[in-house]
């Protein structure tokens, strides 16, 4: 979300179901592209008891002391009593879209909460586009949004958002939207007019006058104070800004710098959610520094609760945190805090103690056979030459081994961590990507660990490459990586990373030897050798028989080619974001993820926002192997199946391709018969 997590954090889309199309029908003897679940099923859910949730990530509080969650991976919205009984508001689990009561609606990816004076309950809609209204009864309402991803200022359901993150309510009941991949504060007044009160649409930083100078970088949360200003957290500026009634934009804290630092010259690293008390003062949810800050109505930042990664109750920084994303504050001025990788909403009272409010931290993890077996945001794949599949099982921190006949079980890792062991008794921190050497040798980009792991056929788990987050080159751990996602092997045993947000597709030599092979510390889009070119946050890499690399360039919406020579060019896609097949340049992609190539040189790519997993020819045609379009599940035949964010994939020498089905916690096989 507010930071380079492939899932969360990370951002997803969705188009509105088709309820037209004829049921899936087969012709006998006629061989088509055929979708089937090949493992996992559920993650973690239950009201009451044990309660459970799934990355919550926005939270608000009511005149009363009830609490409400935006469940984002379950799909649901959730009401906490003062008591700390949890329900279920409105939702049914399953993502879509759907108006109606309680929880016979739907949402996709709610990621925002907020509560009027009437006790209406507003919520961003991130995958829908859309801003939903629940009201006390619990009758869910679309107010603005049309659904499709784009921007325009209009009444209603004529106007269009672009994942929307966060809203807010002032005291009049106009509903302020923290419109992310707009790069704008939206505005929307009780007859539901939409305006855009600040933001260029570029992104970028700059302060000023509202929609002519102003410039954020993807915005997700906003809070008004009871003066009627508002405040911004500039998720991807690393800043707090504040926005007058007269509409003029300035930073209240952050120098812009990711990183972290209290005071005048205060540092942040995504900060994803902001409250606001009745003194004035600011909260955040510093994402990536796993704490709360606190900001004074003079701009002075300090540490309200967090420390380190982890979970941890205690008072103030003995405390911990995994990714907080949403913050409210009470009448009382309790802190309560949606914090996402723990799956639990904590609270901070004002002294700065912080407990467990809800929620048990469990999730999904079972081994078994076919969809006995769970995973908890399974991100990257790989197949080796006796057809067993290896999956990067992310929030479960594990690689995961599926045998042809479907038994799942786990061949390495346990809990977060880093340790070099044997099997389970070694340690990841969110895993990512995966690739088997010939010799059975698979290949960990470790996310979080900014290092490249290396298990052998006998599950032997060895650091290969990398240590602390940066950018290096050199031998072995001396290098550095920054937030790998995936890696590939060629034939001759050189390993290949997408440095995510290093921008640059890295090297291993067999002798562990880290270089560039080709990118700059800029973000940007630009054919060239090597160091010349440019991307922006790959997220995959393949490589084929004669060593040609293929990367996920993701926010360039692009898939690019790179030469063993180290030229790059585009293979695919103009670069805008959007759904189109076509030939090379003519074809669109929505934040492609990953990349395989089978022996023919077919490349295969999961178009992550799109849902669906496309094909590129060796002649740079793109078509449509599997995916309606529409997040969902389901299987069946290539269109007519449905897919929930896919982020990896893989191809047997069958032909068959594995699909990692993140938002779906599955492993998905495509077939030809």
């Amino acid at each position: 979300m507010g930071k380079y997590r492939p899932a969360i954090i990370l951002t997803l889309a969705l188009a509105v179901f088709l309820s037209s199309c004829d049921p899936l029908t087969t012709t006998p003897g006629i061989k088509s592209w055929v979708v089937s679940t090949l493992a996992g099923s559920t993650r973690g859910y239950k009201d009451t008891g044990t309660e459970q949730f799934n990355n919550p990530i926005g939270v608000a509080v009511d005149s009363s002391g009830n609490l409400y969650v935006a469940d984002y991976g379950n799909n649901r919205i959730r009401k906490i009593t003062s008591a700390g009984v949890v329900s279920t508001l409105a939702g049914t689990g399953t993502a879509g879209y759907r108006n109606g009561a309680g929880t016979a609606a739907q949402f996709n990816g709610p990621s925002g909460v907020a509560v009027d004076s009437f006790g209406n309950v507003y919520v961003a809609d991130y995958h829908n586009h859309r801003i939903r209204k629940i009201t006390s009864t619990g009758e869910v309402t679309t107010i603005a949004g049309s659904g499709t991803a784009g921007h325009h200022d209009a009444t209603g359901t004529a106007a269009q958002f672009h994942n929307p993150s966060g809203v807010a309510v002032d005291s009049d009941n106009n509903v302020y939207v923290a419109d992310a991949r707009n790069h704008r504060i939206r505005k929307i007044t009780l007859a539901g007019r939409v305006t855009t009160l600040a933001g260029s649409g570029t992104a970028g930083f700059a302060n000023g006058a509202g929609i002519t100078e102003a410039q954020f970088n993807r915005p997700t949360d906003v809070a008004v104070d009871s003066s009627g200003n508002l405040y911004v957290a500039d998720s991807s500026n690393h800043r707090i800004r504040k926005i007058t009634l007269a509409g003029k934009v300035s930073t209240l804290a952050g120098t812009g710098t990711a990183g972290f630092a209290n005071g005048t010259a205060a540092r942040f690293n995504y900060p994803y959610g902001v409250a606001v008390d009745s003194s004035g003062n600011l909260y955040v949810a510093d994402n990536n520094n796993n704490r709360i800050r606190k900001i004074t109505p003079a701009g002075v930042v300090s540490t309200f609760a967090g420390s380190i990664w982890g979970h941890q109750d205690a008072p103030g920084t003995a405390a911990q945190f995994r990714y907080p994303s949403g913050v409210a504050v009470d009448s009382s001025d309790n802190v309560y805090v949606a914090d996402f990788s723990n799956h639990r909403i904590r609270k901070i009272t004002p002294r700065g103690v912080v407990s467990t409010f809800a929620g048990s931290g469990t999730q999904g993890h079972q081994e078994g056979t076919g969809t006995a077996a769970q995973f908890n945001s399974p991100y990257g794949v790989a197949v080796d030459s006796s057809g067993n599949i290896y999956v990067a099982d992310f929030d479960n921190h594990r690689i995961r081994k599926i045998t042809p006949r479907g038994v799942v079980s786990t061949f390495a890792g346990s809990t977060a961590g880093h340790h070099d062991a044997t099997g389970t008794a070694a340690q990841f921190r969110y895993p990512s990507g995966v690739a088997v050497d010939s010799s059975g040798n698979i290949y960990v980009a470790d996310y979080n660990n900014n290092r490249i792991r290396k298990i052998t056929s006998e599950g032997v788990v060895t650091t290969l490459a990398g240590s602390t987050r940066g950018y290096k080159n050199a031998t072995g751990t001396e290098a550095q990586f920054n937030r790998p996602t995936d890696v590939a092997v060629d034939s001759s045993g050189n390993i290949y990373v997408a440095d995510t947000v290093n921008h640059r597709i890295r090297k291993i030599e067999s002798g562990g030897k880290v270089t560039t092979f080709a990118g700059s510390a800029t973000p940007g889009h630009q054919d060239a050798t090597g160091e010349a070119a440019e991307f922006d946050s790959p997220t995959g890499v393949a490589v084929d028989s004669s060593g040609n690399i293929y990367v996920a360039d993701y926010n360039n919406n692009r898939i690019r080619k790179i030469t063993s020579e180290g030229v790059v060019t585009t293979l695919a896609s103009t670069g805008t974001s959007g759904f189109a097949n076509g030939a090379g340049t003519a074809a669109r992609f929505r934040n492609p993820t990953g990349v395989a190539v089978d022996s023919s040189g077919n490349l295969y790519v999961a178009d992550r926002d799109n849902n669906r997993i496309q094909k590129i020819t060796p002649r740079g045609v793109v078509s449509t192997l599997a995916g309606t379009g529409t997040s969902g599940f389901a299987n069946g035949a290539d269109t007519a199946a449905q897919f929930y964010a896919p982020t990896g994939v893989a191809v047997d020498s069958s032909g068959n391709v594995y699909v990692v089905d993140n938002g779906n916690n599955r492993i998905r096989k495509i077939e030809y018969k």
